[in-house]
């Protein structure tokens, strides 16, 4: 047999096709072992339980475990990388927060692009932070403590979690809408920044809703407001801060990626399991547990929410010059 230009032409079509065609058998018989969801933080946070809640959902749907691995580290870098170099299989995914935007801009050198090199999977929740002071602070209501704190220019305390976390940079987003100045104190955790703010160190945080909302309802904290463009649910009657300062909004989201070039159908079966799974009353309370609420939407819509909040928050980031401690 004469082997022609044609032939070999036509061989190399095929050799070339195989690994799409592979990719295509994997991708229809998806998931045929463990799948691994990476979790950049500790285990009992907000981040892990979403991740066990959802991750259960899954194994159940699917008839395979998807197994929580908590790599928490440079505040879920490590766990984000990790996820990056993995092959792009559907088997290796990733929690992502907005934790994860904000270090778009926050790190000067990160080994991964947060939009080009992470597939957006899946939204799950939204959750508002609190801005709350001391009950012995004299501002009763946000229009209040701005008066008070252009009064008393960098007389005012803020706590947070730590520089560059989203109480932090929640934080500098209002004074960078509303002019005033305050002093940011870090800490290294909400925990004990909180109990300053109990013992009157500090006079105010932007923090996690289910960190401070029984303090809250015990009137030992006063809220100011709630930090999401609508009001709370858990915290009924408590403004917004846009209500206040028109377009603040700021929230703690949650959701699912994946690494680039994970085949699409695989993208698309894990979105319409997981939005299945947010309109089940059990997780929905879950979710309701954490302060927040369900975060429904395509694959798209994530990538658009990752997309604005990268671009959001690199001008707080900015605007605060800060840099991870």
């Amino acid at each position: 047999m004469i082997i022609t230009r044609r032939h070999l032409l036509q061989a190399g079509t095929v050799t070339a096709a195989l690994p799409a065609l592979s990719r295509l058998s994997e991708a229809q018989t998806y998931p045929s072992r463990p799948v691994r969801l990476l979790s950049g933080f500790p285990a009992g946070g907000a981040n892990d339980i979403l991740a066990r809640v959802i991750g259960q959902w899954l194994s159940e749907r699917l008839g395979q475990q998807f197994v929580v691995e908590n790599r928490p580290g440079a505040a879920g870098n490590i766990a984000t990388e990790v996820a990056v170099r993995a092959p792009a299989d559907g088997y290796t995914l990733a929690m992502l927060t907005v934790t994860h935007a904000i270090n778009a801009s926050l790190y000067e050198k990160l080994s991964y692009d947060l939009i080009r090199d992470i597939a957006p999977v899946a939204s799950i929740m939204r959750a508002p932070l609190v801005m709350e002071v001391n009950d012995s602070f004299p501002a009763k209501t946000v229009a209040d403590f701005i008066a008070y704190a252009k009064a008393n220019p960098g007389k005012i305390t803020m706590g947070s979690a730590g520089i560059g976390t989203p109480p932090h940079v929640a934080g500098e987003l209002f004074k960078m809408m509303t002019g005033i100045d305050m002093v940011h104190v870090p800490y290294r955790g909400g925990a004990p920044a909180l109990t300053d703010l109990l013992g009157g160190q500090i006079q105010v945080m932007f923090a996690v809703l289910p960190e401070v909302i029984e303090q809250i309802r015990a009137g030992k904290l006063r809220a100011l407001a709630v930090t999401t463009a609508m009001p709370s649910d858990a915290l009924p009657g408590v403004p917004t801060v846009g209500e206040s300062v028109p377009g603040f909004e700021a929230s703690y989201w949650g959701g699912i990626g994946a690494p680039k070039n994970t085949p699409q159908q695989i993208v698309a079966l894990l979105n319409r399991e997981i939005n299945a799974g947010l309109a089940e009353a059990g997780i929905k309370t879950r979710i309701a547990e954490l302060g927040g609420s369900p975060l429904v939407g395509s694959p798209a819509d994530f990538g658009k929410l990752i997309t604005d909040e990268v671009e959001k928050w690199a001008k707080v980031v900015k605007f605060s010059g800060a840099r991870p401690g």
